[in-house]
């Protein structure tokens, strides 16, 4: 009962930081650093509330982590991405086993694609000058939120 309600409440905590990182980056673009280290540094705890090992679980979650980070910010440095929304993929792969990262990935994209058409045209019929800029957070926010929703809450129903 007790690990079972600390695992809701890590889920209720991350949720709370998803809503607050694509509304921040609804309004201003921007994903803050405290917030991504916030999600970062609350997965250990998500670790031990779901009894993973240290070897080879927790050596896995940092592995994919520190991937999704490394894979993202070339896509940054390459201008393709911003640097909040790289932290919070790589922050948000601690989470969550490879496959489902996998599955957060793929719906990050779809719903990336879809926040930049509304984007875009919102961007054209306000007839703002220069190029949009696109708030990917909404879009990681979005998927994050489904996973958590699909993989865990459920769990519980």
């Amino acid at each position: 009962m007790t690990g079972e309600f600390f695992q809701i409440a890590l889920i209720g905590a991350l949720s709370a930081l998803l809503i607050a990182a694509a509304i921040t980056d609804l309004r201003s673009r921007i994903i803050s650093n405290r917030l991504n280290l916030a999600v970062a540094a609350l997965a250990p705890l998500w670790w031990l509330a779901c009894g993973l090992e240290p070897w080879p679980g927790m050596a896995v979650q940092l592995l994919v982590g520190a991937i999704v980070f490394t894979l993202f910010a070339a896509l940054f440095a390459a201008g393709m991405m911003g640097g909040g929304d790289v932290k919070l993929l790589g922050a948000l792969a601690l989470w969550f086993p490879w496959q489902a990262v996998l599955s957060l990935i793929v719906l990050m994209a779809m719903l990336g694609g879809l926040v930049t058409i509304v984007t875009v045209i919102h961007h054209r019929m306000s007839k703002k000058p220069g190029q949009p800029e696109i708030p990917y957070g909404v879009a990681i926010s979005i998927s994050a939120l489904w996973l958590l929703g699909e993989r865990y809450l459920n769990h519980f129903a």
